[in-house]
């Protein structure tokens, strides 16, 4: 069927109205003269910050010892450039001077951004050696993983970990917006959500993965596993007398060292304790602490299977 031009020549008119949208929708509508973080750049950040962590496993591979310094150097240079710039581009916006982007702005977020992408970059031999121990996790805590490669390769919870990781310590060094777009980033690619904001010890392993949620201040201890389905939430908001929402305040549960906990377990409340070493089993609900050692679950229920062999309607397992 042809085109007919007499419903494109409508389209000018449907252009005015989304326009007319943006000054009478404001809030979700950014049209300052200085950018904000642009999330395909964040998300090469990622992949150039995961090609630094994992050398040879991720986009690159054909590197050894005679080619490697120039290529981590050549990723750094790239990474602190990209850096510098986001983070500036998020303070900026953080400190409402979204329309001054020239000299006469009060603050020199360049600067700001160069000092934090520094102090971010220097932390990456540090945050190698924790991955290296949650990489150990995984392998040793499932039978069904061959190698420590199958781990890096393969496994979303390291996926998410790395992420988060990375994301954690620009959380710390309290640089707006883009900590969220990276774990949000990994959220859609793994199904395991993890603040950026949560403290997590090393030997952290998370099982399958798919529907973890760990909220912003969540304390996880060492040699913590978690299997899929594990939420790790608040129990409740507190308001304050105008109604607003409390921040700022412990909301999340805190898990102690050699803690597992099974799929589909919710563990809520920021005064909420998991002692070490204790178990909490598939599928259960817990809203106040647990002592060391202790084993957490359901009482077994009742299946009724309906045998159709059989007169009776059904018998009890």
């Amino acid at each position: 069927m042809a085109t007919d031009i007499r419903i494109k020549e409508t389209l000018p008119e449907l252009t005015e109205a989304i326009v007319r949208t943006y000054s009478e929708v404001k809030t979700i509508t950014h049209l300052g003269h200085c950018p904000l973080p642009n999330y395909e750049t964040i998300v090469e950040i990622l992949e150039s910050l995961k090609d630094i962590l994992f050398p040879g496993y991720r986009r690159r591979d054909g590197l050894h010892l005679g080619n490697i310094v120039y290529h981590v150097g050549d990723l750094i240079d790239r990474l602190h450039d990209q850096l510098t710039d986001q983070i500036a581009r998020a303070l900026r916006h953080e400190a409402g001077e979204e329309f001054t982007c020239g000299p006469e702005q009060k603050a020199d977020f360049e600067a700001q951004g160069q000092a934090k992408a520094v102090a971010f970059l220097k932390q990456l031999p540090a945050v190698r050696a924790v991955l290296a121990t949650d990489v150990q996790a995984a392998y040793d805590g499932d039978p069904a993983c061959k190698s420590l490669d199958e781990v890096i390769f393969c496994y979303p919870g390291l996926e998410a970990i790395t992420v988060y990781r990375l994301a954690n310590l620009l959380y710390r060094l309290e640089v707006p917006f883009i900590p969220r777009i990276m774990t949000e980033w990994a959220h859609g690619r793994t199904g395991i959500d993890i603040h950026p904001g949560a403290t997590i010890g090393n030997y952290f392993f998370i099982d399958h993965g798919t529907g973890v949620v760990i909220g912003q201040t969540t304390d996880i201890g060492d040699w913590v596993k978690l299997y899929q389905g594990v939420t790790l939430g608040a129990l409740s908001f507190a308001t304050d007398a105008d109604g607003n929402l409390v921040r700022d305040t412990k909301r999340h549960p805190t898990i102690e060292d050699h803690v597992v906990i099974y799929a589909n377990a919710t563990v809520l409340g920021g005064r909420t304790v998991i002692g070490h070493d204790a178990v909490i089993g598939s599928s259960v609900w817990v809203t106040s602490s647990v002592i060391p050692h202790a084993t957490v679950t359901m009482e077994k229920p009742r299946l009724n299977v309906r045998d159709p062999n059989f007169t009776a309607d059904s018998f009890s397992i």
